[in-house]
């Protein structure tokens, strides 16, 4: 993070928010801590029974769009578990609607957009004007930083973590109408239309900004941007065509005065570029060992991660050795914040994860 960025993270100090008091904020600026901190990717999810409670009444984006059950949610799974940031329940794809695109999500499917984004015009017509008809997730923020306003009995505040999409990822589901093996429409619109791929970064990187700073207004400690799809890109293409928007996105959240998470899956190619966005946390997959995938960032860069997700279906004994491993692998210094390398899937036993975390507490105190 810059001096610039430090400063002005500490000039917010004083409003409420969480970060003077928070190991989680500490570790994502790379100051000391009394331990690792530790939340996990989806943490609220369908393999957790008070989540699928609520999920027999309610549509995942009924969920989103109604703060105070998105907020439920978020603080269930914070409580549950006992971890160190509670990420507040949305969809990456939220942002689509006010920009007057409408999708939906199908049983067996996941996500689909109706009318695919596949020319300038449907890209001209993306509007970027209407970001205030998102403010029910920055409402849900404010209701989560409300009820965890409070130190804990330790004396640590719980961090509180915002987050969006990233650009190339939120493109391709436009433009692919839904999730993708080969991402072939997408690239045929990045490498055959100078016009329109610049014309959607843009447009996107502006609803995002807009976006976020109404997170961080509501209290987020932290913003996490999600690029779930730039695994797909090789290193030339990640630089000519997602690196600008991206490192612009970044710079942008972060004269917010927070600091920004980058995660991406399947990146072990793209590390080193993607640490040139500056974002201040580059999050790490479970494909490439810690120690090796912050070699790859740099020592400048915190790193978050990076369990393999299906390890928490192992026996305990296997489960606790490979804790070890990742926190082995950080070697206490200053930056990790302890994480999966991608979400918790439906049907993880419960008691597995509390495990992890009692261990995380447990093995990284320094």
């Amino acid at each position: 993070m810059s001096p610039a960025s430090v400063e002005q993270v500490k000039a917010i100090q004083p409003t409420g928010t969480a970060t003077a008091g928070s190991r989680f904020v500490r570790a994502c600026l790379r100051q000391p801590v009394d331990r690792t901190p530790v939340w996990l990717l989806r943490q609220a999810g369908r393999y957790m029974p008070e989540y699928m409670a609520v999920r027999k009444h309610h549509s995942l984006l009924d969920i989103c769009r109604t703060p105070d059950i998105a907020a439920e949610v978020t603080i269930t799974a914070a409580e549950r578990l006992g971890v160190d940031a509670a990420i507040i329940f949305a969809d990456l794809l939220l942002p689509f609607t006010p920009m007057g695109l409408d999708f939906e999500f199908l049983a067996g499917e996941g996500p689909v957009v109706h009318v695919p984004v596949r020319t300038v015009e449907q890209v001209r017509a993306l509007r970027t004007d209407r970001i205030d008809e998102l403010s029910y997730v920055a409402r849900a923020i404010e209701k989560v930083t409300a009820h965890f306003s409070a130190p804990r009995a330790d004396g640590d505040q719980l961090g509180i973590i915002g987050f969006c999409g990233a650009p190339f990822t939120l493109a391709s589901y436009m433009i692919e109408g839904g999730s993708s093996r080969n991402y072939i429409e997408t690239k045929k619109l990045m490498y055959g239309d100078d016009i329109a791929w610049p014309m959607l970064m843009e447009k996107l990187v502006t609803v995002l900004v807009g976006y976020a700073q109404q997170q961080v207004e509501a209290g987020a400690d932290v913003i996490q941007i999600f690029d779930s799809w730039v695994g797909a890109l090789g290193v030339t293409d990640y630089r000519r065509y997602c690196l600008p928007s991206v490192t612009e996105l970044v710079r942008r959240i972060q004269s917010l005065g927070v600091p920004v998470i980058y995660f991406g899956v399947d990146t072990a190619s793209l590390l080193s570029a993607m640490s040139e966005t500056k974002a201040d946390v580059i999050g790490l997959d479970w494909r490439i060992p810690l120690d090796e995938g912050w070699k790859a960032v740099g020592a400048g860069c915190a790193v978050q991660g990076n369990l393999d997700p299906i390890t928490l279906f192992a026996p305990q004994d296997v489960l606790k050795d490979r804790v070890r491993e990742v926190l082995a692998a950080a070697g206490g210094r200053p930056g990790h914040i302890f994480n999966l390398g991608h979400g918790i899937v439906p049907g993880t036993p419960v008691e597995n994860v509390i495990k992890v975390i009692e261990w995380v507490k447990e093995y990284g105190a320094q």
